[in-house]
């Protein structure tokens, strides 16, 4: 099934594809029915099962983004989960492409969208539905290949470099303002708080004193590095030990530790919130992710 996929996408002597003049410009490669499955890994019980695309892009959309979102910034997220479904297919090694959690991109079966949404559950059932059928096989590319289409739920103003996060540098994930992630957005600002024990046992450093130097940020605001107690950590380091919300943090110590927090997710990509502020201002999907990841061209399946 990978390589497949892969010879479709990437093999230019080996594929037959049409650039249709529309709006959008989109490149359409031809692909068989047949390799539009992807198999996935269920973290819950670790079964694995072989999903069709479009069906896998509905739960993942209903998991990672709330339905009441507009419709252009659902439409958005579908191709941005679509696309990088695509990439870990076309990039996996194992007896499965994706696993069902955070891990790779969070996906929910009908069952477990009853019990998210409730009485709501036809109206945002088929709201999500429409999203991911009116953007049906559309993928992003860069130069040619699908891209590692990474996404987060709101940044603090700024998105990241991808360098700067995940250590590797790719040309369509550099940091862009996001005007629409700000202090207007619920839980835009949060504070933890932690005792100077919990604190220093999370972080495996020693408590006769807690002393923060040397902080390195990013030029857009976030700890790229921290010493703590003359342990050198990584920005990155810090959130996933404490457990909290974004890597644009600040520290104060009083008889208490409280960490305060902008915005949510790693940074880098598609801002979640920023997607729904644009559509509701009156950006369509492909404005959006155009202005999140720099000069991709949309492609279809």
């Amino acid at each position: 099934m990978n390589n497949k996929i892969l010879l479709v996408i990437t093999g230019v002597l080996s594929v037959v594809y049409v650039v249709v003049s529309s709006k959008y410009n989109t490149t359409f490669f031809m692909v068989d029915d047949d390799s539009k499955s992807i198999t996935i890994k269920d973290t819950k019980n670790d079964e694995i099962s072989k999903l069709d695309l479009e069906d896998y892009v509905v739960g993942v959309v209903a998991a990672e983004m709330p339905a009441s979102f507009a419709s252009e910034a659902l439409k958005a997220q579908a191709i941005a989960s679509r696309t990088y479904a695509v990439y870990k297919m076309n990039n996996s090694s194992g007896n499965y492409d994706v696993v069902t959690d955070i891990s790779n991109q969070s996906y929910i079966t009908k069952e477990e969208m009853q019990k998210k949404w409730g009485s709501d559950y036809d109206k945002y059932y088929m709201k999500v539905k429409n999203a991911v059928d009116m953007t049906k096989g559309i993928v992003l590319t860069y130069e040619g290949e699908v891209i590692e289409s990474f996404y987060f739920a709101m940044s603090n103003g700024y998105t990241e470099d991808a360098s700067l996060v995940f250590s590797e540098d790719k040309e369509y994930l550099h940091s862009v303002k996001s005007s629409y992630d700000n202090e207007s957005l619920k839980n835009f600002l949060v504070t933890k708080e932690f005792t100077k024990q919990e604190f220093c046992s999370k972080l495996g450093i020693t408590c006769n004193n807690i002393v923060i130097k040397n902080i390195k940020r990013s030029n857009t605001n976030r700890v790229n590095e921290i010493t703590i107690n003359d342990k050198v950590f990584k920005g990155t380091e810090v959130r996933k030990l404490l457990g909290i919300r974004s890597t644009d943090f600040d520290i104060s110590i009083n008889n208490n530790v409280v960490v305060s927090t902008k915005g949510y997710g790693h940074g880098v990509g598609m801002s979640q919130y920023g997607a729904n502020g644009m559509a509701k201002a009156g950006s369509n999907y492909e404005e959006i992710l155009t202005y999140y990841y720099k000069n991709v061209k949309l492609s279809s399946i």
